[in-house]
């Protein structure tokens, strides 16, 4: 169930139905579990991807990454995995499609921040 035992009581006292409670969480589930299908596969197709990442000693705004790998698993609302570019990766912490060329992630230690990511560069 992706609603807290506090959130569903309160949705009980609020009137909602247990089946309406639990369609709502199923519907939330799968709609995580698409949106880290599609974050997968945004990088999966392409070789090279440009991000906002604020990076130092950089001396642009967008920077360049050679992608190597993507994967993303997820729990209830929540999507976690890694992120593997060329010479680095990252811990996944949280993930959006913002469009179809762009899309937004949480990233976990050595960013902690959220960076956006486009296909191409123009589109950031």
């Amino acid at each position: 169930m992706h609603f807290t035992q506090r959130e569903q009581h309160a949705l009980r006292e609020a009137g909602v139905e247990q089946t309406t409670i639990e369609a709502a969480s199923e519907t939330v589930v799968e709609a995580t579990a698409d949106a880290a299908a599609d974050i997968e596969a945004f990088f999966a197709e392409a070789e090279t991807v440009y991000s906002d990442m604020d990076r130092a000693h950089s001396a642009t705004d967008i920077q360049e990454h050679a992608v190597d790998y993507c994967d993303l698993f997820t729990h209830a609302d929540d999507i976690r995995g890694y992120l593997r570019f060329d010479r680095w990766g990252v811990p996944v912490e949280g993930g959006r499609v913002l469009s179809a060329d762009v899309i937004e992630l949480t990233l976990g230690p050595t960013v902690d921040g959220r960076v956006r990511f486009a296909r191409d560069e123009a589109a950031l």
